[in-house]
Order: structure tokens, then sequence, then C-alpha cells
């Protein structure tokens, strides 16, 4: 069983929560429906309720024990048990001769614009290449999201490409710039994956 791992930086910490943690997330999403609207997917249906996000975290715990994504819930250090700062999401983890997978991330409104997702990443992109052995991250963005640009761009992930109508996202099909950032000490993968 894979352990759930829980990093730490300066103001911040990063983990999986437990299911009994639903309702900080649903609290979360609703805090934050209006602002991170223009930047996401439709919701589905049930995300507006304590059992979505109680399945969320389960199957997010079981998705890492596979190898297959690692979703960090990020708090204050100061308050690891109160409001959830933002997310950032680690998903579709491929093996083999790839080593890679793709970046996702949210931060509530009130904390925009004062480092935390920066700060945040830049721990759990450490503990991808590190421990997790990843070569490659990807990352993708609305071209008007100049703000997600921005932090890309300072965290060293380099435009790769410009992929029109990427994803579905608020109510329309959206352009994406398209990112990554390799490992800066890669290491070969593990025979046979």
């Amino acid at each position: 069983m894979q352990l759930v791992p829980v990093l730490e930086t300066r103001r911040l910490v990063l983990t999986i929560l437990p299911g009994s943690a639903a309702s900080r997330l649903l609290t979360f999403a609703i805090e934050n429906d209006a602002h991170l609207a223009r930047w996401e997917p439709p919701h589905p249906d049930g995300f507006f309720t304590e059992g979505f996000w109680r399945r969320r975290l389960d199957r997010s715990r079981e998705e890492l024990a596979r190898g297959e994504s690692l979703r960090f819930t990020i708090a204050h250090r100061d308050a690891p048990d109160g409001p959830v700062l933002g997310h950032c999401n680690f998903n579709q983890i491929v093996r083999g001769a790839f080593q890679a997978c793709y970046l996702g991330y949210s931060i509530d409104h009130r904390w925009q614009g004062k480092g935390v997702m920066f700060e945040a990443l830049e721990r759990a992109i450490e503990f991808i290449f590190g421990p997790m052995r990843l070569h490659r991250i990807m990352a993708n963005y609305i071209p008007t999201n100049e703000r997600s640009g921005r932090l890309l761009r300072r965290l060293g992930f380099s435009v790769e490409g410009y992929a029109r109508d990427y994803l579905y996202i608020h109510d329309g099909w959206r352009d994406h710039i398209m990112t990554s950032l390799t490992n800066p000490n890669p290491t070969a993968p593990a025979a046979g994956g």
C-alpha cells in the first residue's frame, strides 16, 4: 500500500485528505465556484455535495495506490485542519518510456496573488521529480489566463504548442497553450515500467 505523502513548505502543507475531510473540500468548491468557473470544465452531478467529495478523496487514495495520480489538497501549515487553500493535481501518470503526468491546480480567491500556488507547486514538483521519479510534467492553460501562464513560466515550464478547441471549459471549446517541465536530474525508467 502506497503511503500518502505529506509535504511541507514554509507556510503550507500538501497531502491527500481523508474522506472525513469532505466538508472542507465542499466548502472550497462552493466558496470558489464563481472564481474558478471560467477555467474549469462543467461540474459533474453531485459536485456540490459532501458525498461527492468523500468519494473523490477515497478515489484519490485508490489512484495513488495504483500509481495513476497524486491529488494534493493545500492547507495552511499553522492550520492543517483549517480551510482548504487550493489543490494541485498530478493526473494521468504514465510510466514506461514516457514517465510523465498532467498538472492541474486551483487556488482560493482570497489567496490568489500571494505566492501560495508557486510555493505549493515548487514543493510538489520537487516530489514528483524526486521520490516519484517522473521525467515530464505537462500543464496546459487557456491563453486568456495570464496569471496561470506567468505562474508556469516562473516555475520553468516551456511553451510547446497551441492546441485549438482543446478542452470543453465553462461553456465552450477552448484553445490552450501547451507547456511542459522536464526533470533537471533525469534518470532512466526502471526496467519494465
